[in-house]
């Protein structure tokens, strides 16, 4: 739950970052570089098992994808329209796990894909109805790109399971930190985003702050993760989308409409069903 909470909030400390000149991009490389430090120094073993692990390099790249893509998107977009797209997860996982893991498409993992897609049309339907349903904006499409991302890091996850904990949360925030590094590099080169300001109190207080949110909210992930069953996880991570969409409304970062709570009930009962299969697999 508090892991939930901190992702669900962590869009207002990342546009009061970007009022202080603090690019998205760049200070989701400090968060996550302060993460790389603290396991750097305590699992120092840890970077060669990353090194030495071509499957972890996937995760490396999926899992900096997923928050370059989500937290520049709820920075400059509506918060509950991305959180929503970026939870159409649950339909990703079921292509993945089909090309990576060699699961069966299962009817109820068919209805998923059915109820995701139609949620997803909602949401991306224009207004007015003229054109296709599909992403029209640069948030829209940091949502989708977040959302396939964690899917993709979700389907590594359980394949790399074997792997010590330390080796896949590094690669994990090693990916924070070269994905989002790179892209801002590429954006700043270009003139499209601007270089990190001069170091200021205010800001570089702020990001230590939530660098120290991040890493703490991670270990009680894992934590959790590790105690609890996969599908009451699951559950307690979609609150996460009522963190989000609670905060925004109340403090300006969305709007709530029609379209969107219609979508959205589809995409969350896609997830939800997910877990309740996950479940009665379990005591099948």
């Amino acid at each position: 739950m508090l892991n939930a909470l901190v992702w669900g909030v962590s869009w207002w400390p990342f546009r009061q970052l970007q009022e202080q000149g603090l690019h998205p991009l760049w200070a989701t490389v400090l968060v996550y570089l302060v993460a790389v430090a603290v396991i750097g120094f305590t699992r120092p073993h840890a970077f060669g098992q990353v090194l030495r692990t071509p499957a972890l390099w996937v995760l490396v790249v999926a899992s900096g994808t997923t928050n370059a893509a989500f937290n520049w998107a709820v920075s400059i977009g509506d918060v509950v329209r991305v959180v929503l797209l970026f939870y159409l997860m649950p339909l990703w996982v079921v292509v993945l796990a089909r090309l990576l893991l060699k699961e069966a498409l299962s009817a109820m993992a068919a209805v998923r894909v059915l109820l995701a897609l139609a949620g997803a049309a909602i949401v991306l339907w224009p207004e007015g109805g003229q054109g296709w349903p599909l992403p029209h904006s640069l948030p829209d499409w940091l949502g989708v790109v977040g959302g396939f991302s964690f899917g993709l890091n979700n389907v590594m996850l359980r394949r790399e399971a074997q792997r010590s904990e330390e080796s896949r949360a590094l690669a994990m925030f090693c990916g924070g930190v070269l994905v989002a590094g790179g892209l801002a590099t590429v954006l700043g080169l270009q003139g499209q985003a601007p270089w990190p300001p001069a170091p200021a109190v205010g800001w570089v207080a702020m990001a230590l702050v939530l660098s120290g949110f991040f890493l703490v909210s991670n270990l009680a992930l894992q934590y959790g993760a590790a105690r609890l069953p996969a599908n009451v996880s699951s559950v307690v991570m979609l609150t996460e989308v009522l963190f989000a969409s609670v905060s925004a409304l109340l403090l300006g970062g969305g709007v709530m409409t029609v379209s969107l709570a219609l979508g959205g009930g589809l995409i969350l009962l896609a997830a939800l069903l997910s877990t309740l299969e996950r479940s009665a697999a379990a005591h099948g």
